[in-house]
């Protein structure tokens, strides 16, 4: 990663140049659309907004120059090996996936195939494999017994006891997810694939899924009013500079990361992933449950901050 420039540092690419662009693990080719320098939670500096190329305009978005690399042999070079690199992983994961079902379904007791009729006869392989295909895949978490209590007293603060958590947090969910990442790379827990590849992926996925939902599923009635105040403070205000506007991911905090991970299962149904993106994001999922758990006492409000009578007459209207 190259060192942050002041945001007064000229721009080392112009707006109309060919690039190439650090997406999660992988390199693509995009086209920058506009320069400017900003600040955003993990980068101070000059920052450009690409179009990847070959992609719809929603995947345009704003990248720190270290993300942006030069249109050359050298780096095409490293794009070729990252995405061969990448194909070997998954294609390994997808041999293993098949041979674990293969091992399942020959070990079942003698009888009837579960694909077998009323009255007697098998299904087409046609049809099997529609059944197979529409089927979406479950995402099982394992929520530690600490965390479902603290879920429990987190509902009845705002819900029961009229109290809030005070914003902004620190650590907010971008640093508790930074924190997470070392972790991950540090330790290498054994049940994760390739966390030197996919771990930068999966956190990006995951302030993605943060920043979307928080809104419109992760608050309560009586934090909307909260909400509200946040985005006029941070983002709507006319005093607001539009250079320097957060994602809600660098203002919340554990509290409402941990809401977002246990409806995650809801959330991922609702896409069109795949069983083996679905099992992967689980067990990076699981292991940051256990994360939150281990650092309970240190990213986890001990108090919430009570509303006042005017807050509560607000959030009743």
């Amino acid at each position: 990663m190259a060192s942050d420039p002041s945001s007064s540092q000229a721009a080392t690419f112009a707006v109309g140049e060919r690039i190439l662009c650090y997406h999660g693990p992988l390199i693509y080719e995009a086209k920058i659309l506009k320069v400017q320098a900003m600040e955003s939670p993990t980068f101070t500096g000059i920052h450009y907004f690409v179009h990847y190329k070959g992609w719809k305009q929603t995947w345009d978005e704003w990248v720190p120059l270290g993300r942006a690399l030069r249109y050359t042999e050298e780096n095409l070079a490293k794009q070729k090996a990252l995405q061969k690199t990448n194909n070997t992983a998954n294609q390994a994961a997808a041999n293993k996936a098949k041979n674990v079902r293969s091992a399942r379904d020959g070990a079942g007791a003698p009888g009837p195939s579960r694909t077998a009729r009323k009255d007697g006869t098998r299904g087409t392989k046609r049809g099997r494999d529609d059944d197979e295909s529409t089927r979406k895949p479950e995402m099982k978490l394992t929520v530690p017994e600490p965390l479902k209590a603290t879920l429990v007293d987190d509902w009845e603060a705002v819900t029961k006891n009229n109290q809030l958590v005070d914003l902004p947090r620190n650590p907010n969910v971008v640093q508790i997810l930074a924190l997470f990442e070392k972790h991950v790379l540090e330790k290498r827990p054994p049940e994760l694939r390739q966390p030197e590849v996919l771990i930068h992926t999966i956190i990006s996925g995951l302030q993605v899924y943060f920043d979307r939902s928080l809104g419109s599923q992760l608050l309560y009635r009586f934090e909307r009013p909260q909400y509200a105040v946040v985005r006029q403070t941070y983002v709507t205000g006319a005093d607001v500079d539009v250079s320097k506007i957060p994602e809600m991911s660098a203002i919340y905090g554990a509290e409402h990361l941990l809401r977002m991970l246990v409806s995650l299962p809801q959330m991922v149904a609702a896409s069109p992933l795949d069983a083996e993106s679905v099992g992967l994001i689980r067990d990076y999922v699981n292991e940051l449950l256990n994360f939150l758990e281990a650092k309970k006492e240190v990213l986890f409000l001990l108090e919430y901050q009570p509303a006042s009578l005017q807050y509560q007459n607000v959030s009743r209207s």
